[in-house]
């Protein structure tokens, strides 16, 4: 977390709290969704959406909704991220960490193509 100095540097930090949720409440045809129940953000769920968030922002990628759920059932396989593309069904993709992130994000979200080494099967 960034030190605060001054009053300049809170506004920074709250406008970009305020982007980061406003992505999360885009609507667009692409949906990430990440896993957070108790299990999952003991996995490092946070550390996955905040990685898939930050992927979202460097790239400038738009269209895409990115939510959050609780338990998603699967706990030995956390953090969990599924992807639901137009048209597809739901990919759902185990133990993410940020570098998987990025991978999912540019191939399957961006580029359609599933990521099937990290998929789960079932």
């Amino acid at each position: 977390m960034p030190t605060v100095k001054s009053l300049d540097d809170l506004k920074k930090i709250r406008e970009e709290a305020l982007k980061k949720q406003q992505m999360k409440e885009t609507s667009g045809k692409k949906e990430v969704i990440v896993g957070m129940g108790t299990v999952g953000i003991a996995a490092g769920a946070r550390e996955t959406l905040k990685a898939i968030l930050d992927i979202i922002e460097e790239d400038n990628l738009e269209d895409i909704i990115v939510r959050q759920t609780g338990n998603i059932g699967l706990d030995s396989f956390e953090p969990i991220v599924q992807v639901i593309l137009p048209g597809q069904e739901k990919v759902t993709y185990g133990k993410v960490n940020g570098e998987m992130a990025r991978k999912i994000i540019t191939k399957h979200v961006v580029g359609g193509e599933i990521v099937k080494e990290y998929k789960i099967e079932g």
